[in-house]
């Protein structure tokens, strides 16, 4: 019997040990959930540059061989797109439909596609007519600049280079922040 109620016991206090070790985790996860979403509301995240940010200058060479850099023009739309991800695929058509539709045309618009050697030739020729294209690595000049590592990427640039949108999805540039930042 008292064999027994030892083990009563130790199980007892494993139950109340894995209590506290079940509050002390949820405690953990909801503090990284409300740091999530100062991030989310920052605009940014570790994947590229957060609103408000400055991109730095870069230099990069157009598909066309033009020299690349950002432009002064008011409201420069940047996408990044990369060739192994399945939902820049599905962004793709949205996006150029977009820029087809973009006072200023091609200019205004930046498209970097980032893959391997050759794997972007198809996206970057289905973008070109709408968009100045650079293809790259991951560790790319316009890539690097622009601190970008997930995908879809999306911002609008301002003349100083500060980044005024920044979205991974088509509604931030659809939503009306958007339409008065690009003018």
């Amino acid at each position: 019997m008292p064999f027994l109620a030892a083990a009563v016991v130790i199980v007892g206090l494993l139950c109340l040990l894995d209590l506290l070790l079940t509050v002390g985790v949820i405690r953990r996860l909801r503090e990284h959930t409300e740091q999530l979403g100062q991030l989310s509301a920052a605009g940014g995240d570790s994947g590229s540059l957060p609103i408000g940010a400055h991109v730095p200058q870069f230099e990069a060479g157009s598909i066309d061989g033009e020299p690349i850099g950002l432009d002064a023009a008011d409201g420069t739309v940047v996408g990044f797109f990369s060739t192994t991800c399945e939902p820049c695929k599905q962004l793709l058509p949205e996006f150029i439909d977009y820029a087809a539709n973009l006072p200023g045309g091609r200019s205004r618009v930046l498209a970097v596609v980032v893959g391997e050697d050759g794997d972007g030739a198809a996206t970057a020729a289905s973008l070109s007519s709408v968009a100045q294209v650079v293809v790259e690595h991951h560790s790319g000049t316009v890539a690097t600049a622009f601190r970008t590592s997930t995908f879809p990427t999306l911002y609008v640039v301002a003349p100083d280079r500060q980044v005024m949108v920044s979205g991974h999805t088509m509604d931030v540039l659809r939503s009306p922040a958007t339409a008065g930042a690009i003018g």
